[in-house]
This record gives structure tokens, C-alpha cells and sequence, in this order.
């Protein structure tokens, strides 16, 4: 069923794909002159052999046609390869996530940096790459070692060859699989470093670039956007890159808490004891949990807002269904009284008159918002800037694109 549903999803962005290992055909956006191995990624991001039982994808959580999301808006957080299970985490946009730097700790600021997931559990890409494939509520692969016999049966076999040497899906010692695992990893970490994932069409792009123009509401969007005693979402969100001549990645990267309310549409509480032991007394405790220190409870990784407008539902735990909802939230989050029902939604953000306490009360941010002073209009302006970020304004990028 999930492999239909990807399959779905392709044919209605226009990409039609086969059913031998799911590759899309023809080539997606920026897929022209790939390497070998960045092909061999496509290959193996697209297959849905790959978990146990078939019919599940990394594509299945991160769709082409939903900016490499989950394509299915229905739920707050995606489901597994089994139907009945699901995690806890809204996936995030694959999209650009090649440039995030290693995990590290910047002594300087007294921040984490970098790493992928929202958690930061997984410093590089291709350690990230490894995960999906052996987590119970995803993939469900046993081992290993079942990935790379599954590898070894695909129709692409030869073409991993190719790339690694002969031998390399070798699974006859624990270093032999060990080493085929990490390749299969390495192989969708270069496909995701492709042009594929990292685009930079969007109209702020061509806009920076002098080759569109701005409407004179998202001119006001944008100075709402950077100005400190408005939005102030360039401080987190950073519009103008450090490095002249590359386009901004809008993250700096950094793990913060704003104050999110648990999700009471997801459906992570009801599981078995054995997924989820807490049941509805989960607490998400994001970076913290991670690293299993409490002053980093509640934080986690600042997104990018590169095709934000297209990547809803939004927040670690899907709570926002809108990106409207997201602003209200930014601005209000402080000023409205908390909500007596802790369990509330934003089914309608506009209509809401309280918010729920925050999943992690500690270390919520206060100082950079919470309490914005943004005026209606204001928000209408914000959210027309931040839909000039999606990408696909024009078919080809306005600069030459640099691997990262």
C-alpha cells in the first residue's frame, strides 16, 4: 500500500516511475549528469524492497512531489512500512540538508550546530542514511544484513559494482556487511549532495539574483522577515548568506526551543508499550534526549524555510497544519492565555484564543519570540514572503550549482 502511495504521488507531479525499485523516469528536476554513484543513490532512495516487509521507501517519507516530505497531510507524523505504526516526528524536508556541517559543539556561542535529524543524533548524511532502514516504526529491517542481501537481489546490483568494486555487497563477515552498509549509506548521502536536492529556484532566488521582481507585498514580507522589531526571523533564519555569490540556506543551523504543545493528533501515543512505553505521557525531549543532557530538553533543529509553503504540517510533531498557523503561533505564543485543555489543536489558528503549554517548559525561547508585535497584516505580508521560497519558478537555477 505504501509503495501505491508513493507511486500515486509521482504520477501526479508528472514523474511517472517504474515498480521495479521505484526510480523515477523520466529524471527529476536537477537530475541531469549525475555521477555514478549519485545515480546508485537514486536507485536505492527510491526502492521500496528495501524494508522489510517491501512497499516502503525513503521516498515514501520524502516524496519528490511534496518537496521530499511526507506527501500524506493527513496525519501530523508518518507511518511505517506497517500501516498501524508510526513515529513521532513530522519528517523533515530532505531538501538542502546536505549543507547542515557535522555535529559539533560552537564554544563561541554555547550552542550545538549542525548533525541531521531534528535531534541531531546523526552527525553526517550518511550516518542519517542509516537509520530509516533499522528503525521498528520505519523500514523494520532486523539488521544489516538484510539491507544489504536485498541490495545484492536488486536489479542495480551490478551498477553498486560498479561503483565500490566487485565484492562490495560481500555479507560474509560482520566487517564485510558493515562496510556494504556504510557504502549503501555513502551511495543516497551523494545522491542527496545532487542538484536533485539542492535547487535554489525559488523567486527570492531570482530575485537576488535581478531576474524577478517583488510584489509590494512581499516587500513588506521581507522587511517584516529581517527587521529586529519585527518578525526577527533572520536571526535564526539567516535571508542573506555569509558567503558572497552562494545563495542563503534560511537555517543557521543552530537547536532551539519554542515552546510547541504536544500533538494530541498523533497517533505515536497510542502505540504498544513496546514502540512506545510511555504511551501519552511522552515528552519528545529532542536535543536533550539525544544527548541525554536536560539543559538541552525541548530544543531542536532550526529548519530550513526553503519551500516552506509546500511542507506542511510543520513543527517536530506536526502540531501546526498551517503555515499561518506557525506565524499566529510566533507572534502570540506569550500574549494569549494558556489553554485549561492541553490537548488542543490548531485546526484553526485564527480562532484560537489560548495556547497549550509547551511539550518541554524549559528552555523555551522568550527572548526572540513569543510575543511579536506583528500587526494582521503584518502576518498576511510574512507568509506571501515566505512562499517566494518554494522552489521551481523557473525550470533551471540562476547560478551554477556548487556540490556541498
Amino acid at each position: 500500500m505504501k509503495f501505491r502511495f508513493v507511486l500515486a504521488c509521482l504520477l501526479v507531479s508528472g514523474i511517472p516511475a517504474t515498480t521495479t525499485a521505484g526510480v523515477p523516469n523520466p529524471p527529476l528536476p536537477g537530475s541531469a549528469n549525475l555521477s555514478s554513484k549519485a545515480l546508485l543513490g537514486q536507485q536505492l532512495f527510491f526502492d521500496t524492497n528495501l524494508s522489510q516487509p517491501a512497499g516502503q521507501a525513503c521516498a515514501s517519507c520524502h516524496n519528490p512531489a511534496a518537496a521530499f516530505t511526507d506527501a500524506d497531510k493527513t496525519k501530523p507524523t508518518s507511518k511505517g512500512v506497517n500501516p498501524a505504526l508510526f513515529g513521532n516526528r513530522n519528517s523533515p524536508t530532505a531538501m538542502y540538508a546536505a549543507y547542515s556541517p557535522a555535529f559539533y559543539y560552537d564554544r563561541k556561542t554555547g550552542l550545538y550546530m549542525g548533525g541531521q535529524f531534528l535531534d541531531g543524533r546523526a552527525s553526517t548524511l550518511a550516518e542519517q542514511a542509516k537509520k530509516p532502514f533499522l528503525n521498528p516504526v520505519e523500514m523494520a529491517n532486523p539488521n544489516a544484513a538484510a539491507v544489504v542481501t536485498k541490495v545484492r537481489n536488486a536489479n542495480y546490483a551490478s551498477q553498486f559494482n560498479t561503483v565500490y568494486g566487485v565484492g562490495a555487497l560481500n555479507n560474509s563477515t560482520a566487517a564485510d556487511i558493515d562496510q556494504a552498509y556504510a557504502r549503501i549509506a555513502d551511495a543516497i548521502a551523494e545522491y542527496e549532495r545532487s542538484p536533485v536536492f539542492n535547487r535554489f529556484t525559488s523567486k527570492y532566488d531570482f530575485y537576488l539574483f535581478g531576474k524577478a521582481s517583488f510584489t509590494v507585498q512581499e516587500v513588506r514580507g521581507r522587511a517584516v522577515f529581517e527587521l529586529a522589531t519585527k518578525g526577527n526571523c533572520a536571526a535564526c533564519h539567516p535571508s542573506r548568506s555569509a558567503t558572497a555569490g552562494s545563495p542563503p540556506l534560511f537555517t543557521d543551523f543552530s537547536y532551539d526551543n519554542i515552546g510547541v504543545p504536544k500533538n494530541p493528533d498523533s497517533l505515536f501515543y497510542s502505540l504498544l508499550p513496546a514502540y512506545n512505553p510511555a504511551g501519552a505521557y511522552f515528552v519528545d525531549l529532542g536535543l536533550g534526549g539525544s544527548l541525554n543532557v536536560p539543559a538541552e530538553d525541548g530544543r531542536f533543529k532550526v529548519p530550513t524555510l526553503r519551500n516552506i509553503a509546500v511542507t506542511a504540517p510543520y513543527t517536530h510533531n506536526g502540531y501546526f497544519k498551517t503555515l499561518r498557523g506557525v506565524v499566529e503561533f510566533y507572534a502570540t505564543r506569550d500574549t494569549k492565555k494558556r489553554c485549561t485543555n492541553a490537548w488542543t489543536n490548531d485546526t484553526n489558528a485564527l480562532a484560537q484564543k489560548c495556547w497549550p503549554a509547551p511539550e518541554t517548559l524549559a528552555n523555551v525561547n522568550h527572548a526572540e519570540l513569543g510575543a511579536l508585535k506583528l500587526t494582521t497584516q503584518d502576518i498576511d505580508d510574512l507568509v506571501a514572503f515566505l512562499n517566494t521560497l518554494t522552489d521551481g519558478y523557473q525550470a533551471t537555477s540562476p547560478w551554477p550549482y556548487k556540490a556541498p
